[in-house]
C-alpha cells in the first residue's frame, strides 16, 4: 500500500504507546490490514463524504483516502470527518491526518451517542461512506435517553443497558446518505467492525429482526482471532448498504473468512491474497461453497432473523495449512447449536401458547 512513511512512523508509536500503557489497543489503533479490506469492500470514490462516528487516531479515515489514491482518483476531493470521545485520542488523530497529508477534514471530540457534533439543519449529518470499529459492548450509555432520542436513532428499538452495540448500530445507519452522490456508489454504505454477539444475541432480536426486514445488510463477514493487538478476539464486519444494486435486493451476502489469515508472532494478519479474495467474494455476490452463501431475507425470516454465518455457510472447506479438504468441525457444531436452539425456542413458544 502507497501509505507516506512518516505516517506509517506514527501509527506505529500509537501501537506502541497501547502496549506499554497497558490499554486494550483496539481504543487507539484497528489492525490494518482489517481496515484495507474494508475499505476494498465499500470503494470510496473521489468528491465522497467519509466518516467514522468513533475515529480513534483516525486510521480508517486514512485507509479510505488511500485507497482512492491507489486506484489513482483524485483523492484531494475527499472530504474526512470524525468524531472521538476521548480529548487525547482526537488530539492524535487531527495529527495523524495531517502528518499523512490530508487537508480537508474535521476531527470533533465528544460522546457520540451522547452528543453526536456532525448535524445540519437540525438533523444527524448523512456520509457516503462510514467506516467504524465503535468499543464493544459497552455498558455505560444513558439507555433511558435514547428512548426518546432526538434524533430518530431508534427506529429499530433501544438496545438493552449492557451493549450499546446496537445503538452505534443505529447512529451509523442513521448516518448514511439515502441517495447516491455524483459519481458515488449507489448511496450511503457502511462496513462496521462488531463481535459476533450482534448477529445472534437473544436480547436484540427483535431489533436485528427489523433491520432485515428493512433490506439495509449487504454482507456479513466473519474474521478468525488474534487480528487486533493484545486482544484474542474473533469480530465480524457487517455491510449494509441504503440503496442496494437490483441483483442485490431481498439478499444478503454471508462469507466465513476465519481460515482466511496468517499469525506472526502474538498476533495474525490478512495478507494481500487473503484481502483480495474476500473483497473478490463480496463484489462477484455469488456462492463459494464452504465459503460464502447468497440468502434471500425468506430464508433469514425462517431462522427467525439469525445471522450467525455457520446457519448458511456449510460443507466442506479448503483448509490452505494442510492443502486439504476438511469439515470446519467448529463451524459445523455452532451451526448444529443455532439450528437446536431455535427449535428449543419455538417448541417453548409452542408450549406456553397451549398452557396459556
Amino acid at each position: 500500500m502507497p501509505e507516506d512513511e512518516l505516517g506509517n512512523g506514527y501509527e506505529f508509536l500509537i501501537k506502541k504507546f497501547a502496549d506499554d500503557s497497558g490499554h486494550t489497543a483496539q481504543e487507539f489503533y484497528t489492525n490494518r490490514t482489517v481496515v484495507h479490506l474494508m475499505v476494498q469492500m465499500l470503494e470510496p470514490q473521489p468528491g465522497e463524504k467519509i466518516y467514522d462516528p468513533t475515529c480513534g487516531t483516525g486510521g480508517m479515515l486514512i485507509s479510505a483516502l488511500d485507497e482512492v489514491k491507489r486506484k489513482g482518483g483524485e483523492y484531494r476531493t475527499l472530504k474526512l470527518y470524525g468524531q472521538e470521545r476521548n480529548h487525547m485520542t482526537a488530539s492524535i488523530a487531527r495529527m495523524n491526518l495531517a502528518l499523512h497529508g490530508v487537508d480537508d477534514f474535521a476531527i470533533a471530540r465528544g460522546d457520540t451517542l451522547e452528543n453526536p457534533v456532525f448535524t445540519e439543519h437540525d438533523r444527524l449529518a448523512t456520509f457516503d461512506v462510514v467506516l467504524a470499529n465503535p468499543p464493544y459492548s459497552i455498558k455505560q450509555w444513558n439507555r433511558e435517553a435514547w428512548q426518546s432520542d432526538r434524533w430518530g436513532r431508534n427506529f429499530l428499538g433501544t438496545p438493552p443497558q449492557g451493549r450499546a452495540d446496537y445503538a452505534f448500530f443505529q447512529h451509523i445507519l442513521k448516518s448514511l446518505t439515502p441517495n447516491p452522490s455524483p459519481g458515488g456508489r449507489g448511496g450511503g454504505r457502511c462496513a462496521i467492525l462488531f463481535p459476533y454477539g450482534v448477529l445472534f444475541r437473544k436480547e436484540e432480536a427483535d431489533m436485528r429482526q427489523k433491520l432485515v426486514d428493512a433490506d439495509l445488510v449487504d454482507c456479513v463477514l466473519g474474521l478468525g482471532p488474534n487480528l487486533f493487538y493484545n486482544s484474542p478476539m474473533e469480530a465480524c464486519i457487517v455491510i449494509c448498504r441504503m440503496d442496494k444494486p437490483a441483483a442485490r435486493r431481498g439478499k444478503v451476502l454471508f462469507i466465513n473468512a476465519v481460515d482466511e489469515v496468517t499469525r506472526e508472532r502474538s498476533m495474525s494478519y490478512l495478507k494481500p491474497e487473503h484481502q483480495q479474495r474476500i473483497a473478490d467474494t463480496y463484489h462477484a455476490f455469488a456462492d463459494v461453497d464452504g465459503f460464502a452463501k447468497v440468502a434471500t431475507l425468506d430464508e433469514i425470516r425462517a431462522n427467525e432473523g439469525n445471522l450467525s454465518i455457520p446457519l448458511y455457510v456449510r460443507g466442506w472447506g479448503v483448509s490452505e495449512a494442510k492443502g486439504e479438504y476438511a469439515t470446519d468441525g467448529l463451524t459445523e457444531a455452532v451451526r448444529a447449536w443455532a439450528e437446536s436452539s431455535n427449535q428449543l425456542d419455538k417448541s417453548i413458544s409452542g408450549l406456553l401458547k397451549i398452557l396459556g
